[in-house]
């Protein structure tokens, strides 16, 4: 008898208990939202419903894309009873404007200090996957130089994106935690750094300080999920641009040393024909002396003859006047 007593009165404190607690639970919560379904398919609608904790009551339903951009926005009015229920869009066919993914249905209470409820849906080729699990796919890329310069501003550029969508959104608050790791183990925060060029694409610019290593390390928060992306970028002396540089100045200097070296042999080519053709002249001149030469030889041999056979000639007649002039001294001598 004891023993029922015990097990009628525990029954009946887990009755009034489970009471107490629902009924806080559903003062706790004052707004409910749900979904006819998980995932969607073209021309399917889409049936948001749920409860307020009070009758007739404003509530706001609106959905997000994967890129964080409101699709549909209605006002509508709970019953007497609370309830509501919207049909808050019949799927399109998939476009850029409504491309397959991820999106979510937000409910909210402005009366209950603008209380909300969010759930997520997938917007697929087909509808078959009712019971998956609906996951949002975020990614982040980071693009920095491979190599910098000390004291030489670079850019780095981050891109976030939502199930293949550009993600909107405040960067400050995108990327809130962002930051970068200095080569010596110190870490700079980034959450106020980065400008926005355009939805999804952001960047920052930093200007190293030392030499070595820094890592950027991106992280994205966009609708509950989060993703990380990193970076390293390698800081030296002087940037690569500013080597390359001075070995095109060096190769301009060089080239044109080149330049000099040929025309310097160019011209040496030409005095050592100069030198030639001046040589082959000089032993041309001294053939030809050597010719004069041997011709004024031959012509005083020539002149040496021609006197000899002169003396031949003139010695008769030289010999005759000599008689001649002997025969008249003679004949004066008789007349005496």
């Amino acid at each position: 008898m004891n023993r029922l007593k015990v097990l009628i009165t525990t029954l009946l404190f887990l009755v009034i208990m489970g009471s107490i607690l629902s009924q806080a639970w559903a003062v706790s919560i004052p707004l409910e939202l749900y979904t006819d379904s998980q995932v969607y398919s073209e021309g399917q609608p889409l049936l948001a419903y749920g409860k307020t904790s009070s009758a007739n009551e404003t509530i706001i339903l609106r959905l997000f894309a994967p890129d964080g951009t409101i699709k549909q926005f209605n006002q509508i009015t709970s019953d007497s009873h609370g309830d509501f229920n919207q049909i808050l869009i019949r799927w399109p066919n998939a476009t850029t404007n409504y491309p397959y993914g991820t999106y979510s249905v937000e409910a909210i209470a402005p009366k209950e200090q603008g209380f909300s409820q969010k759930v997520d849906v997938g917007f697929t080729s087909t509808s078959s996957l009712i019971h998956a699990q609906v996951k949002r796919t975020v990614l982040v890329s980071v693009y920095a130089p491979q190599t910098a310069a000390v004291n030489q501003t670079f850019r780095v550029f981050v891109q976030v994106t939502s199930d293949g969508l550009l993600v909107a959104g405040d960067p400050s608050k995108l990327l809130a935690t962002s930051h970068v790791h200095l080569p010596n183990g110190d870490v700079v925060d980034l959450t106020n750094s980065f400008t926005t060029l355009h939805q999804g694409l952001y960047y920052v610019d930093f200007t190293p300080t030392q030499e070595g290593t820094y890592v950027f390390h991106i992280i994205a928060l966009s609708q509950g999920t989060e993703a990380n992306g990193s970076v390293a970028t390698l800081v030296l002396k002087q940037s690569i641009e500013g080597i390359s540089q001075q070995i095109i100045k060096l190769n301009s200097v060089l080239n044109t040393t080149s330049n000099e070296l040929d025309k310097m042999k160019t011209e040496v080519q030409t005095f050592g024909y100069v030198l030639n053709t001046s040589q082959n002249s000089m032993a041309e001149a001294n053939a030809n002396i050597n010719k004069s030469v041997t011709s004024m030889s031959d012509s005083v041999k020539n002149m040496e003859s021609a006197s000899g056979q002169v003396n031949s000639l003139l010695l008769p007649f030289i010999a005759l006047i000599a008689v001649m002039i002997a025969l008249q001294l003679a004949t004066l001598a008789r007349r005496r």
